[in-house]
């Protein structure tokens, strides 16, 4: 099943409504007793329908996992369309746990603790009361790609008793690259399961590949239970993000099938 509802974030864009969506597995509807982890995803209009998507292409989280009946929900917002220079700010301010300079926005103010802050104490609680969820840390996912990324990666750092495990497409490291790794080195990771990745055509240059290396052995280092991928060819778009799904579900599904 998948559905599509209005809600608002007040303490972000006030009354104005955006969507949320979610995806329950169709063996909910032909065993009532079942309950199934939940990932938790950013930029909630790209993941399933192309007509939705920002630039008309989606992951195709929908047809992907209904094709090969993964056994996992997936609840996501619609992010921020707002430019970021206007009063309620934009996605990279909803996206970014740090203030940061924008070469074209100029000064953003980081607004993702708001972000996360709804996500747990919101919308979590009613996706757990409404669907048939294991709401417990260990059966509780994130995932996002770009400022997403960068955002799952502050998920697991500071929300980590929410959240266990993660995936990270394409993180926006560049904005904030210093504040990025006091982030990581402030947070304990020896529970947390990541899966991150950045295409190869992203990197372009020395020091955005020593970039990526350096925080792949910051995580190391911190304990994390890391899968880190340089995607072959690998681009900064949906379509790169799409064929990655074969990759990082089975990294955050690791191990659940010898429960």
């Amino acid at each position: 099943m998948y559905q599509e509802w209005m809600i608002t974030i007040p303490p972000l864009t006030g009354p104005e409504e955006r969507r949320a969506y979610v995806y329950v597995p169709d063996a909910a509807f032909t065993d009532g007793e079942l309950r199934f982890p939940v990932l938790y995803m950013f930029d909630g209009q790209n993941l399933f329908a192309d007509a939705d998507a920002s630039f008309g292409k989606s992951w195709g989280m929908l047809k992907y996992f209904t094709e090969h009946n993964v056994p996992v929900m997936i609840a996501a917002l619609e992010c921020n369309h707002h430019d970021e220079g206007e009063p309620c700010g934009g996605r990279l301010s909803e996206y970014s746990p740090f203030d940061f300079f924008d070469r074209r926005w100029g000064d953003i103010r980081g607004r993702g603790k708001l972000t996360m802050d709804h996500i747990v104490n919101e919308f979590k609680p009613f996706i757990d009361e409404h669907f048939p969820t294991r709401p417990d840390r260990e059966n509780t996912f994130i995932a996002g790609s770009s400022m997403g990324g960068l955002m799952t990666l502050y998920a697991l750092s500071d929300y980590g008793d929410t959240f266990s495990r993660g995936a990270a497409l394409s993180p926006a490291f560049s904005f904030a690259p210093r504040e990025v790794k006091d982030m990581i080195r402030r947070s304990d990771w020896t529970d947390k399961v990541l899966y991150m990745d950045m295409g190869e055509r992203e990197m372009r240059g020395a020091r955005a590949r020593a970039r990526f290396g350096e925080i792949t052995s910051l995580l190391v280092k911190q304990g994390a239970r890391l899968v880190s991928r340089v995607v072959p060819e690998g681009i900064h778009s949906e379509i790169t993000w799409e064929r990655q799904i074969p990759f990082f579900l089975p990294t955050l599904l690791y191990g659940f099938d010898e429960r």
